[in-house]
């Protein structure tokens, strides 16, 4: 594994902590690629998280969305002695696991499905009113204040 010192930037920005917090618990959190995983933009801020979860049902995945991370857990039930299998080539992967994602401030999940062995998590970037871009109208020194008009209506 890698290891990145990240604490000379710390030492040196202001107002990044979080960025750089972010960076250092990435690096730590590696799992080695298990389950792989595909991220993809469906729409301006529409984005979709697709795990290769072939083996899993819906009731051995556990998915917990708390502040700004997206936690996907796994496990399977243990197999009793009556369900042993002899396996002469195992490729198929059933073990646990636990991949956890950052998301973007306003980011929130709104859906998942399972099909086909592949897990699909929906999320959407909403931007509240007062985060989204406004125009400001120039107007000349004697009329007083500018006024603000909404830039979403268009």
């Amino acid at each position: 594994m890698r290891n990145l010192d990240l604490s000379p930037f710390y030492r040196s920005t202001v107002g990044f902590d979080r960025l750089f917090s972010l960076l250092d618990s990435s690096v730590a959190q590696e799992t080695g690629g298990y389950p792989p995983y595909n991220i993809e933009r469906t729409g301006e801020d529409a984005y979709r998280i697709t795990m290769a979860v072939a083996g899993f049902s819906n009731d051995d995945i556990a998915i917990e969305a708390k502040e700004n991370t997206l936690s996907v857990k796994g496990a399977r039930p243990a197999v009793s002695a009556s369900d042993q299998r002899e396996f002469l080539h195992r490729g198929i992967a059933e073990r646990s696991f636990e991949r956890r994602f950052q998301l973007a401030d306003h980011v929130e999940v709104t859906g998942a499905s399972l099909e086909n062995g592949l897990l699909h998590i929906d999320l959407v970037r909403e931007l509240p009113e007062s985060k989204r871009p406004r125009q400001i109208a120039i107007t000349n020194g004697d009329a007083g204040k500018a006024e603000i008009e909404d830039n979403t209506a268009h």
